[in-house]
């Protein structure tokens, strides 16, 4: 088994692994579906889905600081953390699906992008003021102009680029989540309800079901493996990885919960359910919100397009794929070692998937693969403790039933979320091995 990794420059601390996992987590999902969460399910089953959501990542994000904290972690984040514990064919099989998941979570940010952008207010002022030049611009046209830039951004620019631009993104983020709490509305719902949903009282049809919400908001809790994927870049990975993860982790519990409970107080479900940028309508400043889902969705975008290339650049590596591909895509730049090969994959397919145009309809796919993803890191967990194998000594210590808990919960809501897309999942992922 190779042990070795193609390295890019190591001089990244924990601050990045903590920016790309949070600038994930407080992401496009936070900012385009809570509220729809709040109408559809009610707020009790929303905090619910929160808490569910992160008894998957927290046990997956424990795994992760346990496994980093016993090995050598090279490039390749997750996929080298379950291959070098459970062997090249495991996680080979686990990599691939990983790889694909973190690259069509670039065409679901960029889409999610779209969402900021006026488009029915630009074409106005469009043929009002530019009639010879105007045309009628569609969202397509915004998917495939910043996929087009981020493609640019990476073949010439790498991830030094991608890291200081986190650092401008998350500012806004923040501020924008800041202007967000700070406004109000004159809506008062005359108390709480903890269940109040969208057609209890017959006003309209029936309401989207607890486990099609949270195949939709799921995305939002993937963040927490955002950062793995800089681990070759990383000066000391044993303390980065465990400390941005879990720090991004909690920040986020704390954010969803807070937004969840302002959107509740502060509109309707029926307004929730409409207006899916409805945070604007309640913020201090409204056009700061639109302006933090761009970065938000920015930022995610940026973070899964650096990662996304690392991931396959370790699989090809470990020559996963046949020789001929695998050494092509293990292939990197020479200046810098960025992978250059890989990221032109990775690229084609976003490319692929943003052609589709659908957000909801993304968001079911990366969720079966991250799902997948989680529940295989969890088990990997749980192995290395009932091996008791004396070369296991890591510094950062979780519990087997913790791991154990999260690898079946993992597999259970699998087939509660989209059924025939888990054993679908399920079927690809035993074909590779």
């Amino acid at each position: 088994m190779s042990q070795s990794l193609t390295q890019t420059s190591r001089t990244m601390g924990t601050m990045p692994v903590f920016m790309t996992a949070v600038s994930t987590i407080l992401g496009a999902i936070l900012f385009l579906r809570f509220g729809y969460s709040v109408a559809h399910v009610g707020l009790f089953l929303t905090l619910m889905i929160i808490l569910i959501g992160h008894a998957v990542t927290i046990p997956t994000a424990m795994a992760v600081a346990e496994i980093a904290t016993n090995q050598r972690v090279e490039g390749g984040g997750a996929y080298y953390i379950i291959s070098r514990s459970f062997g090249l064919n495991i996680g080979g099989a686990i990599g691939i699906a990983l790889f694909l998941s973190q690259a069509i979570s670039v065409a679901f940010y960029i889409i999610a992008f779209t969402a900021a952008i006026p488009i029915d207010w630009l074409n106005l002022q469009m043929a009002a003021n530019y009639p010879e030049w105007a045309f009628v611009l569609k969202e397509y046209h915004v998917n495939f102009f910043l996929m087009s830039f981020l493609t640019a951004l990476m073949l010439t620019k790498g991830a030094n680029v991608g890291v200081k631009a986190l650092y401008v993104v998350v500012a806004i983020l923040l501020a924008s989540l800041a202007m967000f709490f700070m406004g109000g509305t004159d809506y008062d719902p005359g108390g709480i309800d903890w269940f109040a949903r969208l057609g209890r009282a017959g006003e309209r049809g029936a309401p989207d079901d607890f486990f099609t919400v949270f195949t939709i908001i799921f995305p939002a809790f993937t963040g927490i493996a955002a950062g793995l994927g800089l681990s070759g870049d990383l000066r000391d990975p044993k303390r980065s990885i465990p400390q941005g993860t879990l720090w991004a982790t909690v920040v986020g519990i704390f954010v969803y919960v807070a937004v969840a409970f302002k959107l509740y107080y502060s509109a309707p479900q029926e307004d929730l359910a409409d207006n899916e940028l409805i945070m604007e309508q309640i913020a201090l400043w409204g056009p700061i919100i639109p302006i933090g889902l761009a970065c938000a969705a920015l930022s995610s975008a940026l973070g899964s397009v650096m990662i996304a290339p690392r991931t396959l650049q370790a699989l090809g590596t470990d020559q996963i794929l046949p020789k001929s591909p695998s050494s092509w895509l293990s292939k990197a730049r020479a200046k810098d070692n960025e992978p250059r090969n890989a990221s032109i994959i990775t690229c084609v397919i976003a490319f692929f998937f943003v052609s589709l145009g659908e957000l909801d309809v993304v968001a079911r796919v990366i969720s079966m693969f991250f799902m997948l993803t989680y529940g295989a890191i969890c088990m990997v967990s749980f192995f290395e403790h009932m091996a008791a194998d004396p070369h296991y000594r890591p510094t950062f210590k979780s519990k087997w039933y913790v791991s154990l808990g999260g690898g079946i919960l993992c597999l259970v809501l699998m087939f509660k979320m989209v059924p025939s897309y888990a054993t679908a999942s399920l079927i690809v992922m035993t074909l590779i091995y």
